[in-house]
């Protein structure tokens, strides 16, 4: 799997397409970092379906998606969380009426150090590590000795508050009403999440699954309440097991039409969740994929696809 900068942005095709010729479209696309992989796989192999078709792919965060197709300058909002009250009023406001298709689940990753010999935490205790007036400052108050972190000070990495996930995590972790404690370091993309965390033995942080490779850093086992410790996985994206799971979405400006249309059936059939599947994210339904395009063998079936 590649890594990807987050200001990455490729046009395929884009540069063959000649204006006096209908038949050739171009797919502009924006949003989600977390789904930034992804959109990018869609979009390449998407070239050798429809050669006729370019996809403009760029990333920038959820709300920078959402607002760019508000304001009419993409085809596509890919998005990590569901649009907030502001911006459908803000959507209607301008004349559109938003449209959304989950293509997708994630089960965001709480990740430390490779050193660091935590094996899960809690709901509540990443509230206290993460929320406001949380009372757990160190690893130490968790009973753990980590080698490397002078005095046990826990580092805190977030996400840009334009970042799907970032407003996803609080929502999940902290609850509506509760923000992030102030002396949390932010970074702008799941990648950059992971260099924080994999260089800083003090660090926790969250990002997206496909992002959590374990040649980089280590992913915690979460448990909410008295329930079962879960890992973050397709399978429990999509069985609703892992407490942190969420779906990934495209928001469009009204039913979509023409090549859009076109594209999104694509990115819903069995070779554009093969795609999804590869990359680590689970499918929307259970599908069967080629050896090669599979990132586990055999069938995945996910047990709640309405999630």
């Amino acid at each position: 799997m590649k890594r990807l900068g987050l200001a990455l942005a490729i046009v395929l095709v884009a540069a063959c397409l000649p204006s006096d010729d209908d038949s050739r479209r171009l797919i502009r696309t924006k949003g989600s970092d977390s789904m930034l992989i992804a959109a990018l796989a869609w979009a390449e192999t998407y070239q050798s379906v429809r050669p006729e078709v370019g996809v403009v792919v760029n990333g920038g965060g959820s709300g920078v998606g959402i607002a760019a197709l508000i304001d009419g300058t993409v085809d596509i909002a890919n998005a990590s969380r569901t649009m907030s009250e502001e911006e459908i009023a803000r959507a209607l406001a301008a004349g559109i009426e938003p449209a959304v298709f989950t293509v997708g689940y994630d089960a965001p990753a709480v990740i430390v150090h490779r050193d660091n010999p935590a094996d899960s935490l809690t709901v509540a205790e990443l509230a206290g590590i993460y929320g406001e007036s949380g009372e757990i400052e160190s690893w130490t108050e968790l009973g753990i000795e980590v080698p490397g972190c002078d005095g046990g000070e826990i580092v805190r990495i977030s996400r840009l508050d334009s970042s799907g996930t970032f407003v996803y995590f609080r929502q999940t972790i902290l609850g509506e009403e509760r923000e992030y404690k102030h002396d949390i370091l932010t970074a702008q993309g799941s990648k950059d999440v992971v260099g924080i965390v994999a260089k800083t033995p003090c660090a926790v942080g969250y990002v997206a699954l496909a992002y959590a490779l374990p040649a980089d850093v280590k992913m915690l086992c979460i448990r909410s309440g008295d329930g079962d410790c879960v890992l973050a996985s397709a399978q429990s994206a999509v069985d609703g097991t892992y407490p942190i799971a969420r779906p990934l979405l495209t928001y469009v400006a009204g039913q979509p039409r023409g090549a859009v249309k076109d594209y999104l059936e694509w990115l819903l059939s069995d070779e554009g969740q093969c795609i999804l599947r590869r990359i680590g994210y689970a499918p929307v339904r259970a599908i069967s994929c080629p050896e090669a395009s599979a990132s586990r063998p055999g069938v995945f079936s996910p047990k709640r696809p309405d999630m």
